[in-house]
Parts: C-alpha cells; sequence; structure tokens
C-alpha cells in the first residue's frame, strides 16, 4: 500500500522513495510538509531568525560556471572590486545595526595577495567590532592552508556550495577541467571540516537536466556530510550563460519556487537543528519570497549591505532583487518582513549552528 503524506511525516526516518513522493505533493498536501517543517524548526531551533549582514566584496571570478553571470568569459559583466574601506564602512554599519554577524562572498581568487588581504580584512573585522561579530565566508575552493589562516584570522563559518551533488549533473553545470573538478569540491569540504569551520553547502533547485531523485540524493548528501548550515534557492537562469540554452526544458518559475519551499521543509525535517538560510532568490521570484522560507523552515537571513553601487554587477542570475537600495533601506525592510512570520530576530547574537555544537561535543 503506498503510504499517504501523514503516514511519512510519523516516521522518524525518511526514505529516497518517501521524499520523492513529498517532493511532488499538490498544494493541499505540501502545506501538511510545511506544517510539519514549521514545527521542527520552532522545538529544535526556536522561533528566531538570525542576521548575516552580506557584503558581495567582488564579482571578479576565475571560474567558467555554465549557470554564473559573473562567470569569467561573460565580457559584458562590469567588474568591480570594492575597496578595504568601503567593505569596512559596511561592517561598520552591520555592527552598528546589531547584525551579529556578516558575510564576505566573492567570485573565486586563489592567490597569495587574496589571502592575505582576506586575512587582513578578517582581524580588522574582529577588531572593529570588538570581537562581537559572527564571520561567515564564502570565497569559493582554497588550499587548506588558506582555509586554515582564515579560521586563525576569524572567521568561523564558511558557506561552499556542492550545487549538484550528482557527478553528471555537476559536470552539465561546470566545466570538467581541473578548476571545476567535483572531487576537489568534495575534498574543500571535507578540509573545512576538518579545520574546524561550521560548514555549509546547498544546491540549486529547478535546473534543466534535474529529477526528483536528485533532489533527494541531494538532502542525504548533505545529511551524510553531517553539514551545520544550508543555503539552497531557485534555479534563474542569466541569459549571458551557456546554461541558458536550455531554458526551455525549465519548469515554470512558480514550480521552482515551491519546490524549494520543499526543499527547505524537507531538509529541516532531517536536519532538525542546522542553519539554514532563505536565500535572495526566492525574492527575486516572489516579493515575500524569504518570509515565505522562514515560515516554513529556515532561519537565517541575510540583509545585503554592499554599498549600493555595485549591487547590480553581483548578478548571478537575471532579476536580482533591491539592487537600487542602500543598506539602511534594507534593514529597515527586513525587520518589518521578519515581524509577518511571527518569527524574532536575533539581534546582536551570532545565531551560531546548534548542529555544530552537538557535532564538535561528539568528536573523539
Amino acid at each position: 500500500m503506498s503510504k499517504t503524506v501523514d503516514e511519512i511525516l510519523k516516521q522518524h526516518v525518511l526514505s529516497k522513495e518517501d521524499i520523492v513522493k513529498l517532493l511532488q505533493t499538490n498544494k493541499e498536501e505540501r502545506n501538511k510538509i510545511f506544517t510539519h517543517a514549521a514545527k521542527v524548526k520552532a522545538d529544535y531551533v526556536g522561533k528566531k531568525v538570525y542576521y548575516r549582514g552580506l557584503i558581495e566584496m567582488s564579482n571578479i571570478c576565475s571560474k567558467n560556471c555554465y549557470y554564473c553571470g559573473i562567470r569569467l568569459d561573460n565580457k559584458s559583466a562590469g567588474r568591480y572590486d570594492i575597496s578595504d574601506e568601503e567593505i569596512l564602512n559596511a561592517v561598520k554599519f552591520a555592527y552598528e545595526s546589531n547584525y551579529g554577524s556578516v558575510v564576505l562572498q566573492a567570485g573565486e581568487i586563489s592567490s597569495p595577495k587574496f589571502t592575505k588581504r582576506i586575512s587582513n580584512l578578517l582581524k580588522q573585522i574582529k577588531e572593529l567590532s570588538n570581537n562581537e561579530l559572527g564571520i561567515t565566508i564564502s570565497l569559493g575552493e582554497q588550499p587548506e592552508e588558506v582555509y586554515q589562516e582564515w579560521f586563525e584570522s576569524g572567521a568561523h563559518r564558511y558557506l561552499l556550495r556542492i550545487e549538484s551533488s550528482n557527478p553528471e549533473l555537476y559536470y552539465k553545470l561546470h566545466p570538467k577541467d581541473k578548476k571545476h573538478d567535483y572531487e576537489t569540491r568534495l575534498d574543500c569540504l571535507r578540509s573545512l571540516q576538518k579545520v574546524g569551520y561550521q560548514t555549509g553547502t546547498g544546491v540549486m533547485v529547478g535546473l534543466p537536466f534535474q529529477t526528483y531523485e536528485d533532489l533527494a540524493n541531494d538532502l542525504f548528501f548533505m545529511r551524510d556530510f553531517d553539514i551545520d548550515m544550508c543555503g539552497m534557492g531557485p534555479y534563474l537562469e542569466h541569459k549571458d550563460t551557456p546554461l541558458y540554452e536550455y531554458k526551455d526544458l525549465l519548469m515554470p518559475i512558480e514550480s521552482r519556487f515551491t519546490l524549494t519551499l520543499k526543499m527547505i521543509s524537507l531538509l529541516r525535517i532531517i536536519m532538525k537543528d542546522i542553519n539554514i538560510a532563505a536565500a535572495t532568490a526566492l525574492q527575486a521570484i516572489d516579493p515575500i519570497g524569504r518570509e515565505k522560507a522562514i515560515k516554513v523552515g529556515a532561519n537565517i537571513i541575510m540583509p545585503n549591505v554592499t554599498p549600493g553601487m555595485y549591487r547590480d554587477n553581483y548578478k548571478l542570475y537575471e532579476n536580482k532583487p533591491c539592487t537600487d537600495e542602500e543598506a539602511a533601506d534594507c534593514t529597515n525592510c527586513m525587520e518589518m518582513r521578519i515581524g509577518i512570520t511571527g518569527d524574532d530576530i536575533g539581534y546582536g547574537e551570532w545565531g551560531d549552528s546548534k548542529h555544530y555544537a552537538k557535532r564538535i561535543q561528539q568528536q573523539p
């Protein structure tokens, strides 16, 4: 007999078949998933949302990922690299706004000069904030010794998205060469855990060629890798990328949105105490997309504190929201938006992953 959604959600362990069925639920049944995930979130991480002030410090990238608008070969991208002074001013705004944490994100660069620059910035952020700001970085694949240096300089969370845990699909998203090697990606994630970071990854949802089985395996990949945090969002195409050629294979954008909410909910059910971000890409589809993600399992949100003049050039996908705003606009807007979810804002708190604390305690 085929199990009902209610029966599946009562189980302690979900099978791949269960996940595939839940990912394909209709509107009435998916609301049962959302309700269950909201309860798990309240029980395990609480009804509190933590801010990460996002600084998109540069869109200069050495990679050529087929889906990304800032890929190396996109000559239409207006390149920028924010000065250290501008970065620290953005950090100061986040600190004075009581955000609790910041995120440094950039296109992928790997060089001794870049390593040293990030190390110096991390130390200055710690000094500027009296060691009170938490720091997440998302700066791509690096040698383990670089991860170690940045960890010792003050970063304690790192996001490195796998994008797809299926190697075959991975190479439909990336060139198959030394710069875009699937096993290197996995090795980097292992290095981040070894160094001691709260380690995060994530996937794109609704990709061309992607199946429900792929998405179920993505959830199990994150469970089995024992991640501490996740950032995943709907795939949104960019016209200046090779993957845009397959846009006719895509499911409707509203379906990608709903499927992403299901993935967030199911990850919350499977990994009850991790941190899950409400991706900005959700807001590119639905004006209250991030708020909907919070209601169904997410507990992290990243207000953009990048100086407004640069935002439109950090365009990984089309129709990126809030590119015409300044940091203060985003702060006022976000407070109102979180209010409608019924959650509280963890002002001044790092909001570290509860899963990480448990994982570290269990290490020999």
